[in-house]
């Protein structure tokens, strides 16, 4: 499944909290999120309003690793 190229980081946290990510801190122009679904993890995404390409695909990578699903499966449950 293709990424979205116009996705703004508040978009992704609001994606990211079917999973139970949650915004712990903001600093400066970056959220942290965390969740404690299967063990507790933190990502780190830019409040940006248009995230680039390999930084959102960076994001996307470490959140599936953390539920051990692959990258498209995490894209279809988030964008389809």
């Amino acid at each position: 499944m293709r990424i979205p190229r116009d996705l703004s980081g508040p978009d992704l946290a609001d994606l990211l909290k079917s999973f139970g990510y949650t915004v712990t801190r903001q600093t400066g122009s970056h959220m942290r999120l965390t969740t404690q679904t299967e063990g507790e993890h933190h990502v780190t995404i830019p409040n940006h309003s248009s995230l680039r390409l390999g930084t959102l695909s960076g994001i996307l990578k470490d959140v599936a690793d953390h539920f051990k699903i692959s990258r498209d499966e995490l894209s279809k449950r988030l964008f389809g």
